[in-house]
């Protein structure tokens, strides 16, 4: 370990895969550690023993639940937008030819005490019992004025300013009823909370346009998954960068930053071995995650807590017409919350578990001391639950953008159920490492070293 590298990564998780993936293209140097014998950290896919020995140490597998191969459990619930920023980085760093991926069925929203499929076709919206005849006329209206939408032609505008105007008033010009605000909100935008109405109302507007063109592209709902859980993700960014030259090192530990008199980067140090770089990139749980660090500088702070229920079924989501996956979303006001709860389940169509189990994860923003209480709406909607692993994990963000020092750290994963903020993280992440833009080059194989 006695070479100098331009960037050392702590940590494979999706974030740090896809960096030094996109780095590796770049023609930088880099070395990738992490502390577990497995890749992805808090976005991994973990077979049963790894399930039962993070959740239950000591505690065998059912053998009831078959094979430990043929399981790879989320950590974290998440889905792939199909017309989002993160298949667009897939598609173009060809990392797809790595991944295989399965549609989920459907997209559904819990309302009035049920669950109900949110409308795919035109002939569902008909047929939804989300809106009364006289509120799917309303609905129609302003959907067809979001799609009819150009900046530049002031007659799509129907007086209104995506820009200057708020949610609200977009709303409200249509005469939209709050129970419909809550579908668009929260089932399409898919925003966590009800802060967005009071903003501007061009957000919105272009989740809500990303949400339809994403269900449109291969219909049933607007998500895609990859076969063997999304631990396949940051293992093919690990693929990509090990093309272009990147080492990678498992199961090594980082027992200290070293960082020069100016508190500027120099190296990591892994037992008794130091190994330089000009910079560093890393997710939170390597820089101390809200502890005093080296010489008593604190690099990330708290910002909220998730709580996540892993919970194996033997029986597909009651009222979902028997799906072999779903994403359920039950909006904050319709259980009395700040925040909305999710639900993700997945089955051994995507090669996660064995034939006739379903994994469903129910998860939230944290908002009272009894974590577990506040996801119960949605561990009462799966049915029986054969067993149930509780996690609450911290969101940690950096107190720094890492340009002074060359360190750079990463968003711990939030609660929302898609890769879109992960994404914007990366971006963000780049633009502060390299000093510009990422933007995406188009790569052919033959150009490969």
């Amino acid at each position: 370990m006695d070479e100098e590298y331009d960037v050392i990564v702590l940590g494979t998780g999706l974030t740090e895969c896809i960096l030094s993936g996109l780095l590796s293209v770049e023609g930088k140097k880099v070395l990738h550690m992490d502390r577990n014998d497995y890749y992805g950290g808090e976005s991994a896919s973990l077979n049963l023993t790894q399930l039962y020995r993070k959740f239950r140490p000591g505690q065998e597998p059912p053998t009831e639940l078959g094979r430990d191969r043929d399981y790879a459990i989320d950590l974290v619930p998440k889905f792939i937008i199909a017309s989002g920023e993160l298949t667009k980085i897939l598609v173009h760093t060809n990392v797809t030819r790595y991944l295989e991926f399965k549609q989920i069925a459907g997209s559904f929203v819990y309302r009035d005490g049920r669950i109900s499929k949110v409308p795919s076709t035109e002939m569902e919206a008909v047929k939804s019992p989300l809106m009364g005849l006289f509120e799917k006329r309303r609905a129609k209206k302003f959907f067809e004025f979001l799609q009819g939408w150009r900046d530049e032609d002031p007659a799509t505008h129907q007086g209104l300013d995506l820009d200057r105007d708020s949610m609200k008033t977009v709303y409200e010009k249509f005469g939209l009823e709050p129970g419909t605000q809550d579908f668009i909100g929260h089932a399409m935008a898919l925003y966590l909370d009800d802060d967005y109405i009071s903003k501007s109302a061009r957000p919105a507007y272009e989740r809500i346009v990303l949400y339809t063109s994403s269900m449109a592209r291969y219909g049933k709902s607007p998500y895609i998954y990859p076969l063997y859980g999304l631990g396949e993700l940051p293992q093919s960014f690990a693929r990509l960068s090990a093309i272009y030259g990147g080492t990678y090192m498992l199961d090594k530990p980082s027992d200290e930053i070293v960082t020069d008199s100016d508190g500027k980067f120099v190296g990591v140090r892994s037992g008794s071995e130091t190994v330089k770089a000009k910079q560093v990139i890393g997710d939170p749980s390597y820089f101390g995650a809200g502890k005093e660090a080296e010489g008593g500088k604190i690099r990330v702070v708290e910002d909220g807590k998730v709580v996540r229920a892993i919970c194996i079924l033997k029986h597909p989501i009651p009222g979902t017409d028997d799906s072999d996956s779903v994403q359920i979303i039950i909006p904050q006001n319709q259980v009395n919350r700040r925040n909305d709860i999710y639900i993700a389940m997945v089955s051994s169509m995507h090669k996660v578990c064995a034939s006739d189990i379903y994994v469903a994860i129910v998860s939230t923003i944290v908002e009272t001391d009894r974590p577990e209480q506040e996801i119960a709406p949605g561990l009462q909607l799966l049915g029986p639950i054969y067993d149930k692993f509780v996690s609450v994990s911290p969101l940690y963000t950096p107190v720094s953008t890492g340009q002074t020092d060359n360190i750079f750290i990463t968003r711990s994963y939030d609660a929302t159920s898609h890769f879109e903020t992960v994404v914007e993280d990366v971006q963000d992440v780049w633009k502060r490492i390299v000093g510009k833009d990422l933007v995406l080059k188009k790569r052919d194989e033959e150009g490969e070293p």
